[in-house]
């Protein structure tokens, strides 16, 4: 599988990482991290970039990178978290950066797309963009917390939320425990 992954500047870029990190080693990755998110991570986490052999990491501003091709085949795309702004850059058609040009080209080729917008609470223009983009096939899936009693910890919280966008991109996991 290919996987490209945004992560942009809006709070939570930790869980950008985590899922960088959880990722299985099989897995072609094509990162980008927003300058914003860059400056997010400045303020939010110590953690450094994850070194996997199988992450490669592209410039925001380099929109001549492969995964800005069609021709270049990926299997799916997520952008976590997604910022309001790149949001509604992607559901008006802006590709100024590397995310939002890949995210184009992921749309017109109809792969699967995952957004999860980090905000709260969503206002209607928010709402709008949101509704606007999953009638275009892009699933909206914000890190929304289970609260299941066997979920006590937030690493176990932030898991079941990664496991959820594994599930959407079809990647096999053991993040959480299933219901039998």
């Amino acid at each position: 599988m290919k996987l490209i992954v945004g992560i942009t500047g809006a709070s939570g870029v930790g869980l950008g990482l985590k899922f960088l990190n959880l990722l299985p080693q099989n897995i072609e990755v094509f990162c980008v991290i927003s300058n914003s998110a860059k400056t997010a991570l400045k303020y939010e986490e110590n953690n450094p970039l994850p070194n996997n052999k199988n992450i490669l990491f592209y410039d925001d501003e380099s929109i001549g990178a492969c995964i800005a091709s069609g021709s270049f085949q990926t299997d799916a795309m997520i952008i976590l978290p997604c910022s309001m702004n790149t949001l509604a850059k992607c559901s008006v058609g802006i590709s100024d950066t590397l995310i939002t040009r890949a995210f184009s080209v992921m749309l017109k080729e109809k792969r699967t797309v995952v957004l999860a917008p980090r905000e709260m609470p969503f206002n209607t223009i928010h709402l709008e963009n949101m509704t606007k983009l999953s009638n275009l096939g892009v699933i909206i899936s914000p890190p929304m917390l289970g609260y299941y009693s066997n979920q006590q910890t937030l690493d176990e919280m932030e898991n079941f939320i990664i496991g959820k966008w594994f599930d959407t991109l079809k990647i096999e996991h053991n993040l959480y425990k299933r219901w039998s």
